[in-house]
């Protein structure tokens, strides 16, 4: 299946004169920045937007996987948090970190003649994403789910020819730790990406800290394999979160979730707004 996903990749982007391709590192945008680099060559350009919501890990991985593969890659700032919109952290923040992202690489585009190119795959579609309708505004395209692949042909096909991004745990940006309606500010990504750097040297990986009640309150999600040996170490991983800035901690025991704060989305105050 992985080389059959892989040639209707291949396929797909084989139509396009070049691809500016939104590149974060992650397992997705890893393999169409390879692809695309392995069918259009030079013109191919992998681009990383740098703000204060992707970590500095996720940064280095990028740069790295970039090196490593001898992928064009480029940096370029966004201003997302300048966005108040973007800043007041509603449902739609993903649309307005979306239309910051394609400010950022539409210059880049129209300088190549090409589009702008994004790792979604067909299982990305299920969740709830408005970041999609911005994508869908800008004339973005996402070669994977043209070509039919799911997140398992993503990381088969990773596997399939060696990327070493094929089992990487998704990294969303770090703003998708703050519960809807809790504003997004750099302190509070910078406390979140401290707490979870403190839990993945103690051996937690794949974790998340949720920032809850105006960032007082980290709620961890982990691996449910992990749960047991961190309520063993509660009192450690206490004093890591408040070295964090948190003033509260909790472990979640539903385990890790992609997407987890969405249901906060549901929830509706008495005769509130969500």
């Amino acid at each position: 299946m992985s080389t059959s996903a892989l040639e209707r990749l291949r396929s797909r982007l084989a139509a396009e004169p070049g691809l500016v391709v939104a590149f974060s590192g992650g397992a997705d945008s890893a393999l169409l920045a390879w692809a695309a680099h392995q069918v259009l060559g030079e013109r191919a350009l992998a681009v990383t937007a740098v703000s204060a919501s992707l970590p500095a890990a996720e940064r280095s991985a990028a740069r790295a996987f970039a090196r490593a593969h001898a992928i064009p890659h480029v940096e370029v700032c966004t201003d997302e948090l300048q966005s108040p919109e973007y800043a007041a952290n509603g449902a739609d923040r993903c649309y307005h970190c979306k239309s910051a992202l394609f400010d950022a690489l539409d210059p880049l585009a129209r300088l190549m003649r090409v589009r702008v190119a994004l790792g979604t795959n067909l299982d990305d579609l299920s969740d709830y994403r408005p970041g999609q309708q911005a994508a869908g505004e800008r004339g973005a395209i996402c070669p994977m789910v043209d070509a039919g692949l799911t997140k398992d042909d993503v990381r088969d096909a990773s596997r399939a020819v060696g990327l070493d991004t094929a089992d990487k745990p998704a990294a969303a940006c770090l703003a998708s730790r703050v519960a809807y309606g809790d504003p997004v500010t750099p302190e509070l990504l910078a406390r979140i990406e401290a707490a979870e750097r403190s839990l993945h040297r103690g051996g937690f990986a794949g974790c998340r800290v949720r920032a809850h009640a105006g960032g007082t309150l980290a709620r961890i999600e982990l691996p449910g394999d992990q749960i047991a040996a961190a309520i063993g170490l509660r009192e450690t991983i206490d004093g890591q979160m408040r070295a964090a800035g948190f003033t509260f901690s909790t472990i979640d025991l539903a385990g890790y979730r992609s997407g987890s704060m969405n249901s906060l989305l549901q929830i509706r105050p008495a005769g509130g707004r969500p």
